[in-house]
């Protein structure tokens, strides 16, 4: 074997294995690289479907403001995730941007500074819809790490422990 069949057969195996590293780091570095996306049910009610399409069977019908994660958006369908973990589809015009938690803990604390010895707001019950009353828009974005600040529909505003809440 030549010395430049050698050179040329050694350039494409290193080519080939960068090509395969580059897609390694793309695909373990992607879930980490973008923060999740949340988006809110619109109107009363709206179905989640098993499949895109109101032709398939209904799995769960919400009220408004519940927060679903958004796991990939197709032709006017959003196929997502609720808090419990269910994943089924959402037409589009049925969801909203409005920014909302549910609290996922049995029992949430909201605070009226974001430390644990601050005063307490009130305490908000497993399943309770709190209204983000900040412009953060992911964990990074927070005004205080590892906190949100929330507004209860009845007037509390205090900020809740994120490991506490699902929809931010």
């Amino acid at each position: 074997m030549t010395t430049r069949r050698r050179t040329s057969q050694a350039a494409r195996a290193v080519a080939r294995i960068t090509a395969a590293g580059a897609l390694v780091l793309a695909v373990t570095a992607a879930p980490g690289a973008r923060a999740a996306d949340y988006r809110t049910t619109r109107e009363s009610p709206t179905l989640m479907y098993d499949a895109p399409s109101a032709k398939a069977r209904a799995q769960f019908i919400y009220g408004p403001d519940v927060p679903v994660e958004v796991v990939v958006e197709v032709d006017g369908w959003t196929k997502v995730r609720d808090v419990s973990g269910t994943i089924g589809w959402i037409a589009n015009p049925a969801l909203g941007d409005k920014r909302v938690v549910v609290v996922r803990a049995p029992l949430a604390d909201v605070r009226a500074n974001p430390d644990d010895a601050a005063p307490l707001v009130l305490k908000a019950e497993q399943g309770v819809l709190l209204e983000v009353a900040e412009n953060a828009t992911s964990h990074a974005t927070t005004v205080s790490p590892g906190w949100v600040k929330v507004r209860h529909r009845d007037g509390g505003v205090g900020f809740v422990r994120l490991a506490q809440v699902f929809g931010f």
